[in-house]
């Protein structure tokens, strides 16, 4: 008894040291990315003319028509200074693929530090460009910062609520945080819609611990789930809007999932297992309602879809890809009614919302492929493998309670 009271102990000071640790990591690594964008000189002077030479071809930066922002990158002779220009689509066709140098007016400080400009600017504009350049060169230390700043709010919650959480909980919450946060390093976000790839991922990293906290509490069956799923919602609209795409999803979030979790959560409230209250009561769905909602699943994502491509969103996502937008609408749009669905198997407590889950994962890892989010996709690994725990747990419970609970029908 004494050893396995000594092993607890031991194992929660180890918990308690990583927090701390990782915390003065978090610290750390901030101080020093803002130092690095902040704590320069931002007195500029003209260094004069030079000649930089674009990075891609027409064919990999793949704009068309729809486009209304496409972006080139050139860089000068070393490479060390980086400038994007942003085209009008009808600008950017009229480049020729002898079109491969340009002229561009290099600013300097006295630190040394350069940004340029294809233009002669004003101050204004200078100290914006230089502010995204300095941000880019150290999106690696900021990035070092977010995850250690993750990490560290995971182990403290599994830490503080350590027993309503199993150790196979503990090790997956924990396991896809770290996931995620090693993606964001591998593979850093770009600027988007003249959004700084920094604050993307930022939001990318909010939305996959929200929600595998979301996920782990809905698989425990408690209602506390839902009030995660609110700051879940906010993240995910903020997502949407930064990127310019995926409309379906943010209104379904707006209209349909806000309102749905305040409801449910106070349905939940009312259903308490009568042995554990902290758990909720849950039941399964019959056949005949589970062919109407495939149907009407079908018959959304084709109605909605087309109507998706008739829209001019203007991202600049897919670089114009056409092809990619008109799939990834059909695609929303079926992640849309799938989630809807979701949405009132969760309200109604019914176990077959996992199964929409598995689905709503697929589509959406298609979707983060299409659109290289791929961080995104440890998310998507979160809601396969919570999706699978959280059936096998929630059938056991009917099982074992079927004179509480019956099947819901039409």
């Amino acid at each position: 008894m004494k050893k396995s009271s000594f092993s607890i102990k031991t194992i929660k000071y180890i918990k308690i040291t990583l927090v701390i640790i990782l915390s003065v990591m978090t610290l750390i690594f901030a101080i020093k990315g803002f130092s690095g964008v902040f704590g320069t000189d931002n007195t500029y002077r003209l260094s004069g003319k030079e000649t930089f030479y674009r990075q891609t071809t027409a064919e990999e930066e793949d704009y068309d028509e729809d486009s209304t922002k496409c972006e080139v990158k050139y860089a000068d002779k070393d490479g060390s200074v980086i400038m994007v220009v942003t085209y009008t689509y009808e600008e950017w066709e009229a480049l020729t693929d002898d079109d491969i140098e340009i002229d561009a007016y290099v600013y300097f400080n006295d630190e040394g530090f350069k940004v340029a400009m294809p233009y002669e600017a004003d101050i204004k504009e200078i100290n914006k460009a230089a502010m995204d350049s300095r941000f880019n060169a150290n999106s690696v230390t900021f990035g070092i910062a977010i995850a250690c700043g993750l990490a560290a709010i995971g182990f403290f919650i599994m830490t503080v609520w350590d027993k309503a959480f199993s150790r196979y909980e503990k090790c997956w919450f924990l396991s896809i945080l770290v996931l995620a946060s090693i993606f964001s390093l591998i593979f850093p976000e770009e600027s988007c819609n003249g959004v700084n790839g920094l604050y993307i991922m930022i939001l990318y990293l909010l939305d996959t611990f929200l929600n595998i906290l979301c996920e782990l509490l809905i698989s425990k069956q408690s209602k506390w789930n839902f009030i995660v799923s609110l700051f879940v919602e906010i993240t995910e609209i903020s997502i949407c809007l930064v990127l310019a795409y995926r409309f379906a999803t943010m209104i379904s979030t707006l209209f349909f999932w806000i309102p749905i979790d305040i409801i449910s959560f106070i349905n939940w409230h009312k259903h308490p297992d009568q042995k554990e209250e902290e758990l909720t009561k849950v039941r399964t769905l019959s056949g005949l309602a589970e062919v109407l909602i495939i149907l009407g699943i079908i018959v959304w994502t084709a109605g909605v879809g087309y109507f998706l491509t008739t829209l001019d969103f203007g991202t600049d996502l897919f670089h114009g890809n056409e092809t990619l937008e008109v799939i990834v609408c059909y695609l929303d749009a079926c992640v849309t009614a799938v989630a809807i669905c979701n949405g009132l198997f969760i309200f109604f407590r019914i176990r077959e919302q996992w199964i929409a889950w598995f689905i709503d994962a697929i589509l959406e890892g298609i979707i983060n492929i299409l659109s290289g989010q791929w961080v995104l996709l440890i998310l998507k690994l979160g809601y396969l493998t919570n999706s699978t725990y959280g059936f096998i747990k929630w059938t056991k419970y009917i099982k074992t309670h079927k004179p509480e609970e019956k099947k819901l029908s039409f």
